[in-house]
């Protein structure tokens, strides 16, 4: 479904995750109507334009979902690009093009919602974009295909166990969120003027077991139940050998 696409903020830990998802939620602003009459949205600097996809309606089975159900869409298509000019005066290169499908996380706080004609968009920056999705109207199935962007590394999560060293076994309530996992993609890496190719070379790579920062990431999980986590790689602790 495509409500398994929504990605959550990252938090730190207890008290201060609640507090954290609070403020994520409450920097949620109403959409900005565009007045009637202008048709066309021209993003600047390292901005995109993104046509947010259409809500799910229908699970995969054909089952209709309540509207309670029914969660906000964290994908949609690229329009347009900005200019790239960043504050300095520098000019930085997109490494996303017009017509890809992008996914981005579900709170409002890392980009502004517009209202054009009807029709729902976002401008958003291209730091703040998770990563590229294979197919347009893309679905929970599609997360193992997805491209990080940036700095970011997709990893499918490690099961975590239900029974302790000593035959105990855990109930839900009681289980450590796993942290750890194999790094399934990487991204291009972090933009930099001075770096080779103008990205920072990436240390992870596909394959990796990692140990990753407990309450770091966007979490994700296909309709099989497989997990997935997106990281910075700056979140992640260490690789794992055997």
């Amino acid at each position: 479904m495509q409500a398994s696409l929504s990605a959550g903020c990252s938090q730190r830990a207890g008290i201060a995750q609640r507090a954290s998802r609070r403020r994520c939620v409450a920097a949620r602003a109403e959409a900005t109507v565009i007045p009637k009459g202008f048709n066309k949205v021209e993003p600047k600097g390292d901005r995109v334009l993104v046509k947010i996809a259409e809500q799910e309606q229908k699970t995969r089975g054909g089952i209709l979902l309540p509207i309670s159900a029914q969660s906000r869409p964290t994908s949609g298509d690229v329009l347009r690009l900005g200019d790239g000019r960043l504050a300095d005066g520098s000019v930085k290169p997109f490494f996303l093009k017009e017509g890809q499908t992008v996914l981005y996380s579900k709170f409002g706080f890392m980009y502004t919602e517009l209202k054009v004609a009807d029709e729902e968009f976002i401008l958003i920056r291209e730091d703040d974009v998770i990563g590229t999705l294979p197919r347009a109207n893309a679905v929970a199935d599609d997360i193992p295909e997805m491209q990080p962007l940036g700095d970011r590394v997709l990893v499918q999560v490690a099961e975590s166990s239900d029974v302790t060293i000593g035959g105990v076994v855990l109930p839900d309530s009681a289980k450590e969120r796993p942290s750890s996992g194999t790094v399934v993609r990487v991204g291009p890496g972090k933009y930099d003027k001075e770096a080779e190719g103008g990205r920072k070379a990436m240390v992870v790579k596909e394959g990796d077991k990692v140990l990753y920062f407990k309450y770091a990431g966007d979490n994700m999980e296909t309709p099989d139940g497989r997990k997935f986590i997106v990281l910075r790689e700056d979140d992640i602790l260490t690789r794992l050998a055997a």
